[in-house]
């Protein structure tokens, strides 16, 4: 709060304290912005929309159980709207790193919405009349399940809003790239050395496949997402709420967002752990440790363009160097292997949150929702950038296929017509002189000059099954 702002005088359990005049928030906001003056980081606006959402969600089903009058519950609900829709967002400053449990975002939720609607109803913000955070807008909730629920929530809306789409456009693009690329023939690598020959389709092929099974993981994470805390209060045993109170609202919740949301069948163990969160940050891992491999491949193939290995070309997006004219770098692959070491980074701190429990609450629950929405956010943005300024516009080259006839390892195929070691020597020896596996297996074995085309043909090679060495085969 800045020197001489005009403030006003609210009270709670603690005593007196000044609030900004114009701040719909009250006493325990202000606590919490005096206690943690942290990071200057802020849940982001997935949050606190799902915040407002449960807010609303819970006002409405109040009113129908009887236990909180009409128009208070329409007060509310209009205000909750507000915070669901972004436009209170700046009466919502405390920092990521305070109370574990996350007491103070749920309180402030409460007051903004409490204040909110009080003007709504004509009151005085700040009276706690006619509407109370606690015992309105808080009604049936503790912040102990509040909050665990509402980080399922957001993050359920990133994985659906925003990742699964993103990395639905990915696959596609690495799957369109893969049939462009099905005819060109280039060496094959293990181990960073020449091996088999492959298509460069069927290695886009295998990018897509590693995107496909990222979606199929993170279908595993939201299902486990579904299930949420809410309903079990304080410690879990559901103290202070209607028992019918947590189904209501997320069939609410559920209608509200378009997907599933279904309270947990074990209370205790839904806000006493992070485990469900920690899946889901391990997911998100797994996803970012398989978008630095395809990334570091197309970097890798990129390399060039005359030292390097240039079997493809990058979309060239911005000048490379501040002293080397004309160089041009793949920056858009390095952004996405920033992201997925972040995220990467990310898992650790949610993965050492989750084991911030202790008997009935986790009380690292703040940094853990905050850390598993930047991941899920920041693999949304960089996943889609990455499909759209740079898989859509590679290119394959000649380097590949050239290089073909001048791999070693296309002797595997002559192994099963003159043996393991004779193939291995005829490899060594092209290596030594410099000729071709052609050209030293010609002058080596007994083979014809047709049993050569037809055994050393890369595009034999290339097909699943084929021992292409044998007669006939």
């Amino acid at each position: 709060m800045q020197e001489g702002m005009p403030t006003r005088t609210e009270r709670d359990s603690m005593g007196e304290i000044q609030v900004p005049s114009g701040a719909l928030y009250g006493a325990q906001t202000m606590r919490a912005v005096r206690n943690f003056p942290i990071s200057g980081l802020r849940f982001n606006r997935a949050f606190i929309r799902a915040l407002g959402q449960v807010k609303l969600a819970a006002a409405a089903v109040n009113a129908d159980l009887g236990l909180l009058q009409p128009d208070l519950a329409e007060a509310i609900q209009q205000a909750a709207r507000e915070v669901v829709d972004g436009k209170l967002d700046e009466h919502f400053p405390i920092d990521i790193f305070q109370t574990g449990s996350g007491t103070s975002t749920n309180m402030n939720a409460n007051e903004v919405i409490a204040n909110k609607a009080i003007q709504i109803l004509g009151g005085e913000v700040g009276s706690k009349k006619p509407v109370h955070p606690n015992d309105h807008v808080n009604l049936g909730q503790s912040s102990n399940d509040v909050i665990p629920t509402v980080i399922h929530l957001s993050v359920l809306s990133v994985l659906h809003g925003e990742l699964e789409p993103a990395l639905g456009e990915l696959h596609d693009a690495l799957s369109e790239k893969a049939r462009e690329f099905m005819p060109v023939i280039k060496t094959g690598r293990t181990h960073l050395q020449d091996a088999t020959p492959i298509r460069l389709g069927q290695e886009f092929e295998g990018y897509a496949g590693q995107i496909d099974r990222s979606r199929r993981i993170l279908g595993y994470a939201t299902q486990e997402l579904s299930e949420v805390a809410l309903g079990g209060t304080a410690v879990g045993t559901g103290i202070n709420t209607d028992p019918e109170f947590a189904r209501r609202v997320c069939e609410r919740l559920s209608d509200m967002n378009g997907f599933e949301v279904r309270e947990t069948d074990n209370h205790f163990q839904a806000q006493s752990t992070l485990d469900t969160v920690v899946f889901a940050s391990g997911v998100l891992r797994t996803i970012a440790v398989s978008l630095t491999k395809i990334a570091s491949d197309v970097r890798l193939m990129g390399t060039g363009p005359r030292a390097g290995l240039g079997e493809i070309t990058l979309p060239e997006v911005q000048p490379g160097s501040s002293i080397m004219p004309g160089k041009v770098n793949p920056v858009i692959v390095e952004s996405l292997l920033m992201v997925c070491a972040q995220v990467i980074g990310n898992d650790t701190t949610v993965m050492l949150a989750g084991q911030g429990g202790n008997f009935e609450l986790n009380t690292m629950m703040p940094v853990a929702a905050h850390n598993l929405l930047e991941s899920a956010a920041l693999l949304a943005s960089a996943s889609r950038n990455f499909s759209d300024q740079c898989v859509k516009g590679v290119q394959a080259t000649e380097r590949g296929p050239q290089m073909v006839e001048q791999g070693l390892a296309i002797c595997t195929a002559l192994a099963p017509e003159i043996g393991y070691d004779a193939a291995a020597a005829i490899s060594k020896e092209a290596h030594r002189s410099g000729r071709t596996v052609r050209e030293v297996a010609r002058e080596l074995t007994t083979l014809s000059e047709a049993d050569l085309d037809r055994i050393l043909d890369p595009a034999s090679m290339t097909e699943p099954g084929n021992v292409v060495g044998l007669a006939g085969g």
